[in-house]
């Protein structure tokens, strides 16, 4: 368990004994770039927790279609929200990069949440990113226009690294297209405006953001 530890502060706070309570209660699993971890709709059994790597998680919204809804990298986790339900995971997630993740027994972790209150505190802080995301994702499909969702889903984006370089690498435009919720037609045709208008540059399947202030207010006006 001692991976867990040292890939997030909040494991710190744990005694001996409730180190040891999960530690008998999880199972580590590395998955390859673009497979699985979990589908949506299927028994919430566990709550994931990534290791290594980085992850995105999806919801499939009929058909072939699909909403990327967020990337995850180290100390974050994954269906949190399913310690507090006896349902199905909401969304799916598939691996971005060769990834390591811990499966935790969700009783086992929603045992310790009520009992160690600053272990419970340090999660919830961590996790509310996730609810702040979501509202941006409703703001951004109510309210933008399609030019504003995708600089907004750029803007996200390019927050990440892997390896000491930009996410866009791992991404290919369909992914970038369902993050901002619009075709890959038109996240191909605004990309290529953005770059014609200096504020983005291209090279392959990376993005560089030239002009972030340009971008935000794409965003905000789009």
């Amino acid at each position: 368990m001692n991976s867990l530890h040292e890939s997030s502060a909040c494991f710190r706070s744990l005694s001996p004994e409730e180190f040891e309570l999960l530690n008998n209660k999880k199972a580590q699993i590395t998955y390859l770039k673009g497979e699985n971890i979990i589908k949506q709709g299927a028994f919430a059994t566990h709550v994931l927790y990534v290791i290594s790597g980085f992850a995105r998680i999806y919801l499939q919204t009929g058909g072939t279609k699909q909403m990327n809804l967020h990337l995850l990298k180290q100390g974050d986790f994954i269906a949190f929200s399913s310690v507090f339900s006896d349902g199905v995971y909401p969304y799916s997630a598939i691996a971005m990069s060769d990834a390591t993740i811990c499966m935790v027994d969700k009783n086992a972790l929603k045992e310790l949440l009520i009992n160690n209150p600053q272990f419970g505190m340090q999660i919830t802080a961590r996790n509310y990113k996730s609810e702040q995301r979501y509202l941006d994702i409703i703001g951004n499909f109510s309210s933008k226009q399609m030019r504003g969702k995708l600089a907004s889903a750029l803007l996200y984006l390019s927050s990440f690294e892997h390896e000491g370089e930009g996410v866009f690498t791992q991404l290919t435009r369909q992914d970038i297209a369902d993050f901002a919720s619009i075709t890959i037609e038109s996240a191909i045709k605004f990309i290529k405006e953005f770059e014609k208008d200096n504020v983005l540059k291209t090279e392959g399947k990376n993005i560089h953001i030239l002009d972030r202030s340009a971008l935000e207010l794409i965003s905000r006006t789009g």
